[in-house]
């Protein structure tokens, strides 16, 4: 069953374009969250990950539980490392750092995976990921010790996400980090797009509803909103 990626490659195809919110479950507020829940279900978000570069809550598992009785929203796991693995989400973005060269974050955690996964009913979608230099040192970039690739060598970036489709990843994720100062560039999101055939995703740095929609019409045909919306909620009712 690949239900989720799918539904994505059919949105690229009708030119639907995707928003995923990304939610930390550090940052959760447990308490709070069938407001947040409601404030989802009034958002135009189409996907709802779940996870960060660290995750010390041990709460995954009754998020995702409480998000799937709410929610109609496919659940998808973006985890920083196989102890963010829950078997409850509906799939799992399978991240490989191509940016990086640090081999944890290329293969080791996804040998490490691997048993979880395969006890598992998780929709597993190959994702080639790549950090943006974006004008401060983000959490991925500290937590996998690798160097964004520089924000004005569009050639490389291409490159590498060319090479990871060449790979066979489905997916191919675009990320500035989160809270980053600057997003990735909107001409590097438009070469990037023309570059690959598989679906684009693009998150980091985006704190407008007119920050999306430039991305949109660069060529991401999913943009990922996490710390616009953890710092507020009502984010999508502002023009």
């Amino acid at each position: 069953m690949n239900k989720i990626y799918e539904e994505i490659l059919l949105a690229k195809v009708q030119n639907r374009k995707l928003v995923a919110l990304l939610l930390d479950p550090d940052k959760v507020e447990m308490n709070y969250l069938s407001d947040l829940i409601e404030k989802i279900k009034t958002s135009p978000a189409t996907h709802v990950l779940v996870g960060g570069s660290i995750v010390e809550s041990d709460k995954i598992d009754e998020l995702v539980l409480l998000l799937k009785a709410k929610l109609s929203l496919p659940i998808i796991l973006f985890p920083g490392d196989p102890s963010q693995i829950s078997l409850h989400a509906d799939g799992i973005l399978f991240l490989s750092l191509l940016s990086g060269r640090n081999p944890d974050y290329l293969i080791e955690h996804h040998v490490n995976a691997v048993p979880l996964l395969k006890e598992s009913n998780l929709e597993v979608i190959s994702t080639g990921y790549l950090l943006i230099e974006s004008g401060s040192q983000t959490a991925v970039e500290r937590v996998s010790q690798t160097q964004p690739l520089d924000r004005k060598n569009i050639q490389l970036v291409c490159q590498t996400a060319k090479a990871g489709e060449y790979l066979g990843n489905k997916l191919i994720y675009l990320e500035a980090g989160s809270g980053a100062q600057l997003a990735v560039p909107l001409e590097m999101v438009n070469a990037v797009s023309n570059e690959i055939s598989i679906p684009l995703i693009v998150g980091g740095g985006i704190r407008s509803q007119q920050a999306i929609q430039a991305a949109f019409e660069s060529g991401a045909d999913m943009v990922v909103i996490g710390t616009a919306f953890e710092n507020d909620s009502n984010f999508f009712k502002y023009d």
